[in-house]
């Protein structure tokens, strides 16, 4: 029986989220797509549809990102059992256009994975969910 792959320091369910909020505030569309498994589902922030698999992720996202968003998330819960993991949280974007800011808020809840190599992946994102 071969042992276990070590997940690498620092890596958790809540990881791929953390990477996520980065990609998003350097706009680097390819780190996004990369905390997410290939078949994930996403609820589009702001649009309310949803996207399936990175290219559609890629497409969807890649008009907000023009916007040169600030986003910051908290996760607030982890409910995790045999490489599976539930989390909820907050998050607030910023955005400035023409001068004008906006700025949103709203919950979101997260299914993520762990793979074989012990990292973990995002399966479900809705940061759209309802209070």
């Amino acid at each position: 029986m071969r042992p276990a792959a070590r997940p690498p320091a620092g890596s958790g369910p809540t990881e791929p989220i953390a990477t996520v909020e980065t990609a998003i505030n350097t706009r680097d569309i390819d780190a996004l797509c990369a905390a997410y498994d290939r078949a994930a589902t996403i609820v589009v922030p702001l649009l309310g549809r949803s996207a399936h698999g990175h290219h559609e992720i890629r497409a969807a996202i890649a008009p907000l990102l023009d916007l040169r968003p600030e986003v910051v998330i908290s996760v607030t819960s982890v409910l995790e059992a045999d490489g599976i993991a539930l989390s909820h949280g907050r998050w607030t974007l910023v955005i400035v256009d023409g001068g004008c800011r906006s700025e949103l808020r709203g919950l979101g809840t997260t299914v993520s994975r762990r793979a074989v190599d012990g990292t973990w992946k995002i399966v479900l994102d809705n940061p759209m969910t309802a209070p």
